[in-house]
């Protein structure tokens, strides 16, 4: 008789405030992470391109905001709050990248684009 079938591995860790915030926080950033995922579609990439302009969806670069919000819940989770720095090169990184992503659209879908980023707050 096999008793490892069916059994679940549970790994206990200490509960912090810095762990439970992580934890509360890290769950619904990532239900956005995923939802930005299947919301872009083909759509994502991880350079600049104009496949198709998605113009529906939670926000104007979901996975940004999501993703950003995911990485420093995940800090907190592992109580190593001094990690949360890693936030500042990582944003102006992703800024960069937002703008060559803006201006690759812009060439491929000219007004379209700008009148879909005159309608968002991002």
């Amino acid at each position: 008789m096999n008793l490892n079938r069916g059994v679940i591995l549970v790994i206990v860790v200490p509960r912090s405030p810095l762990r439970v915030a992580g934890l509360v926080l890290m769950s619904p950033a990532l239900a956005l992470v995923t939802v930005a995922r299947f919301q872009l579609g083909n759509s994502f990439s991880r350079t600049p391109q104009a496949k198709n302009l998605v113009t529906h969806g939670e926000f104007a670069n979901p996975s940004t905001f999501s993703g950003h919000s995911f990485s420093s819940d995940f800090f907190l989770f592992l109580e190593r709050p001094w990690l949360l720095l890693l936030i500042v090169p990582m944003l102006i990184l992703q800024t960069i990248r937002a703008h060559a992503e803006s201006r690759v659209l812009e060439e491929r879908f000219g007004e379209e684009y700008r009148r879909y980023r005159a309608s968002t707050w991002f």
